[in-house]
């Protein structure tokens, strides 16, 4: 089997695992970028604690990217173009042949993600805690600052927050748009996006990495949640955001989670 799909395997049986609450039945979806132009994609339908080689369907990078030019698409050339963008369209998923295996609706997003520099890995769940505030009216004001330093060293200075927008290709769309203005921002891609009333994804170069990240982003939901019941977040400052993230010893544990 593919090392890639193995790795993405294991992300994906983690994210899923019912112990973490990370997602439930058919929810959340993975992707994993291949050294070829190619990535791995969760068919749609599979469910992550219990997926296989057979759950995943390996798509063009360039071909899925390049939905986002056609403006107008109804629901069926969506889904024709989704077909279209498998490597081998008349198996489908590898290994097993079939031809009405689709990859998942947020496929494009996931390209989006994978094209960004040192990102491999792409994990999508909806963890209760981060949805809890994500399907809230605090939503903005909520992520709209750091709490604590792990926090930052683990998941970047800020995330990319979106708001509501049909799943698919509209979605896609708008997380370009924000992910071109976090770059302007800060200077290197973001690790973190939440988008509201929807869930949460995690960009890593490793697995170990969104795995992390994930990990991190539902603690700092519950310190968010118990915040607000004891008086609401005290934020750090921009400064001292700027400081952690750029000190030299937390550089070095950085990379050390998940490297």
């Amino acid at each position: 089997m593919n090392e890639r799909l193995e790795e993405l395997i294991d992300l994906s049986t983690r994210l899923g695992d019912p112990a973490h609450d990370y997602v439930i039945l058919g929810e959340g979806n993975t992707s994993a970028l291949n050294p070829d132009g190619t990535f791995w994609v969760k068919a749609s339908g599979y469910q992550l604690p219990t997926i296989g080689s057979t759950g995943f369907v390996r798509v063009s990078l360039e071909r899925a990217l390049a939905i986002l030019k056609d403006e107008e698409l109804s629901d069926s050339e969506i889904k024709a173009r989704l077909l279209d963008v498998r490597v081998d369209p008349d198996t489908g998923r590898w290994p097993a042949p079939n031809s009405e295996t689709r990859p998942s609706t947020e496929t494009v997003f996931h390209a989006l993600c994978l094209s960004l520099d040192d990102v491999n890995f792409v994990g999508h769940t909806h963890p209760a805690s981060v949805n809890a505030l994500a399907c809230s009216e605090l939503f903005e004001e909520a992520f709209s600052g750091r709490l604590f330093p792990d926090e930052i060293v683990v998941c970047g200075p800020a995330p990319v927050l979106v708001p509501y927008i049909d799943p698919g290709i509209p979605l896609a769309r708008e997380i370009r748009r924000r992910i071109n203005a976090y770059i302007e921002t800060y200077a290197e891609r973001p690790r973190v996006i939440l988008m509201q009333n929807h869930g949460l994804v995690a960009l890593g170069r490793t697995f170990e990495q969104v795995e992390n990240i994930t990990a991190m982003m539902v603690k700092t939901s519950r310190v968010l949640l118990g915040a607000y019941a004891a008086g609401g977040p005290r934020f750090l400052s921009s400064t001292n955001v700027d400081r952690i993230h750029t000190r030299p010893d937390e550089a070095y544990r950085r990379n050390l989670l998940g490297e």
